[in-house]
C-alpha cells in the first residue's frame, strides 16, 4: 500500500470521537483503544490525533461544499439546474440559516483546529518522540492550524480565534479581529518553515515548501508584496517542483502525483480507505473521496437518449455549475490549449441508432454563436452561446453547455459511483508564478509581472502558438492578473479568495455574472455565520450574526 497520511484514516476519526463523546459512546466507538493519555504521552496515539488533523481538510477539497463556497459566487460560474445552494451561488436571500454547506465547513474547521490546539498543548509530554520528531509534528499542526485558521477569517472574517483546547461543551464565542487571526497565522506558518522537513515519504504531509507556499499566499493576501515575491520564487527555484509540460497532463488520471504539485489533499484508489459517510462522520457529508467530478457537468444523458446515455468516460453529471458566458470569453481558444484542456464541447454516440455510429459526434456546445443554418445542417444537436445564454449573459437554459471536465475520473468502476480517487490539489507550482505576478502588478513592476505570466502562458500554448500568447508589460493590471488565474486554476477552489483578495469581488459579479449582480451587496464579502452557531452562545450581545445578514 502506498505511503500517505490517510492510511490509517478510520482510526483517525475514532481518535475525534474519543474527544467529543460521552463516556458510554467511549465504550461503543473507541475500538482503536486510546484514551487521552495515551494520546498525549505516546507516539502512536499522537500519530493518529494529527492524522485527524489532516483529515478535515477532505470536508472542503474535493467536497460540494467546499467548492460551493469556494468557486460559486464568483465572477466564472453560476447555477446549472442541480444547483442545491443558490442562495451561495447568487447572495439571493443569502442567510445564516438556508444553506448546511455553511454549517458543515464551520463545524469541522473548528474540530480541525480544537485537534490542532490539543496536539500543540500536549505534545511535550509524548515521551517516546525525539526532540525532532516533536518538532516536525508540531509544525504540521502548526500549519494545519494556520491552514484551517485562513479558510475561516476569509470566510466569515472576524469571529471566534482560540489557541487552547477544548473538552468540554462552551457556550460562549469571542469576536477576534481579522488583523489578529492572521497575527496568529503568521506565528504559525513561520514555526512550521522552521520546523517541518524539506520532504516526506508519506505523501500529503506539509513539508517546508509546502508552508513556504502556503506562507507565500499569505503575505499576498496580507499586502506584504516584497515577501510574497521572494517566498514565491524560493518554492520555484529551490525544491525540485516543475511546470508539467502539457497542462492537460494535470488532469490525467495516471499522473496526479507529479512533480507540478505542491501539496494535495490525497484519496485513496481504494475507496474504503476515504470518508464516505457513515455513523462516524457529520451528517450532509455523503459522497467520499473527491466528488469535484459530479459537480461541473452538463446532463448530456438527456439530450438524445437514442445515441448517447450516462457512461463512465463522460461521467455522472450532478449539473450543479455552469460557467457564465464572461468566464467562457476568456480564453482565446485558437491559441490556448488550456480551454480544451479544460471543457467538454462534444459528446459522442455510444448507441448506434439511425443515421448515428458509435464515435459519431452526438452533441456539441460552443461559447460563440452559429448561424442556425450551419446548425440546422448538422445530424447532432448542438448548444451554442445562443442557445444558452441572453445577450446580457443570463443562461436561457441550466443543463446543456460548456462543461469543466479537468476533474472527471475515468478510473471510476460504474456509471453510478459517486467517490473519485483524484486528489485535490491544494497547492500547485503555478500558483507560485501568479503570486510573484500579482505582487509584482501591486509594487508596479509590470514588466516583472510579464515575465512570470508569460511562463504559465508558454506551457499553455497550443504548439506554434507561443508568440501569440504572449503578454507585454502594458496589459499587466489587476484584472489581467485575475483573467490569467481563472484560465489556469479554474475550479481549484481559489476563486472566491483571489476575488476577495484584490478587492475586487463585488465589481466583477456585477460585470460578469448576471445572475448574481442583482442581489450582491458588499457585506458579502464575507459569509453569514451559521445561524445554528448564533443560537447556541450565551453571549449573543458580543457574538452577532456579521453586518447584513439577520
Amino acid at each position: 500500500m502506498k505511503n500517505n497520511i490517510f492510511k490509517y484514516f478510520l482510526s483517525a476519526i475514532a481518535l475525534v470521537i474519543v474527544f467529543t463523546a460521552c463516556e458510554k459512546k467511549l465504550e461503543e466507538y473507541n475500538p482503536s483503544g486510546l484514551t487521552a493519555s495515551t494520546v498525549y504521552t505516546k507516539a502512536v496515539g499522537f500519530e493518529t490525533l494529527v492524522n485527524a488533523a489532516y483529515s478535515y481538510s477532505r470536508y472542503w477539497y474535493g467536497k460540494e461544499e467546499g467548492y460551493q463556497l469556494s468557486e460559486m459566487g464568483t465572477d466564472i460560474w453560476t447555477s446549472g439546474t442541480g444547483d442545491v445552494y443558490p442562495q451561495v451561488s447568487q447572495y439571493n436571500n443569502l442567510q445564516g440559516n438556508n444553506t448546511n454547506a455553511l454549517d458543515l465547513e464551520w463545524n469541522s474547521f473548528y474540530a480541525a483546529i480544537n485537534l490542532c490546539n490539543t496536539g500543540i498543548t500536549n505534545i511535550a509530554a509524548v515521551t517516546d518522540y525525539t526532540a525532532a520528531q516533536k518538532a516536525t509534528r508540531e509544525g504540521e499542526l502548526r500549519f494545519l492550524r494556520a491552514f484551517y485558521n485562513w479558510h475561516i477569517v476569509e470566510t466569515w472574517g472576524g469571529v471566534q480565534l482560540t489557541t487552547k483546547p477544548s473538552d468540554g461543551v462552551i457556550t460562549t464565542a469571542n469576536r477576534t479581529s481579522v488583523d489578529s487571526f492572521y497575527t496568529q497565522i503568521f506565528a504559525d506558518l513561520q514555526f512550521a518553515v522552521a520546523n517541518l522537513p524539506l520532504t516526506t515519504a508519506e505523501y500529503g504531509r506539509a513539508t517546508q515548501p509546502v508552508a513556504k507556499a502556503f506562507l507565500a499566499r499569505m503575505y499576498l493576501t496580507r499586502g506584504q508584496n516584497a515577501a510574497a515575491i521572494a517566498l514565491a520564487n524560493d518554492v520555484i527555484k529551490n525544491y525540485g517542483y516543475s511546470l508539467l509540460p502539457a497542462y492537460s497532463d494535470l488532469w490525467d488520471m495516471g499522473k496526479l502525483k507529479n512533480k507540478e504539485v505542491v501539496w494535495a489533499v490525497d484519496y485513496s484508489t481504494n475507496l474504503a480507505l476515504n470518508d464516505l459517510a457513515s455513523s462516524t462522520f457529520p451528517s450532509g457529508h455523503s459522497r467520499g473521496s473527491n466528488n469535484g467530478h459530479l459537480m461541473f457537468l452538463m446532463v448530456y444523458d438527456q439530450v438524445n437518449t437514442s445515441i448517447l446515455i450516462r457512461d463512465i468516460p463522460n461521467g455522472r453529471p450532478f449539473n450543479r455549475y455552469m460557467p457564465t458566458l464572461s468566464f467562457l470569453n476568456l480564453f482565446d481558444d485558437a491559441n490556448d490549449g488550456r480551454y480544451a484542456a479544460s471543457f467538454q464541447t462534444v459528446w459522442t454516440a455510444n448507441k448506434a441508432a439511425t443515421g448515428f455510429a458509435v464515435g459519431d459526434t452526438a452533441a456539441f456546445a460552443s461559447k460563440a454563436i452559429i448561424p442556425p443554418a450551419v446548425m440546422a445542417s448538422k445530424k447532432y444537436t448542438t448548444y451554442d452561446q445562443a442557445k444558452t445564454y441572453a445577450a446580457n449573459g443570463v443562461p436561457v437554459q441550466r443543463k446543456f453547455y460548456v462543461s469543466l471536465k479537468k476533474f472527471k475520473d475515468s478510473t471510476r468502476a460504474s456509471l453510478s459511483e459517486a467517490q473519485s480517487a483524484r486528489d485535490a490539489y491544494v497547492i500547485r507550482l503555478a500558483e507560485m508564478y501568479l503570486i510573484a505576478a500579482e505582487a509584482e502588478v501591486n509594487i508596479g513592476k509590470t514588466d516583472s509581472a510579464a515575465y512570470y505570466v508569460n511562463i504559465i502562458r508558454t506551457r499553455a500554448a497550443l504548439p506554434g502558438k507561443t508568440a501569440q500568447m504572449q503578454v507585454t508589460p502594458a496589459q499587466m493590471n489587476l484584472d489581467f492578473i485575475l483573467d490569467e488565474r481563472a484560465r489556469e486554476l479554474a475550479g481549484e477552489q481559489l476563486r472566491w479568495f483571489d476575488l476577495k483578495r484584490t478587492g475586487k469581488l463585488i465589481d466583477r459579479i456585477k460585470t460578469m455574472n448576471p445572475d448574481a449582480a442583482i442581489y450582491v451587496q458588499p457585506f458579502h464579502s464575507v459569509r453569514p455565520i451559521p445561524q445554528s452557531q448564533i443560537d447556541a452562545v450565551t453571549n449573543k450581545s458580543a457574538f452577532p450574526q456579521n453586518q447584513g445578514y439577520q
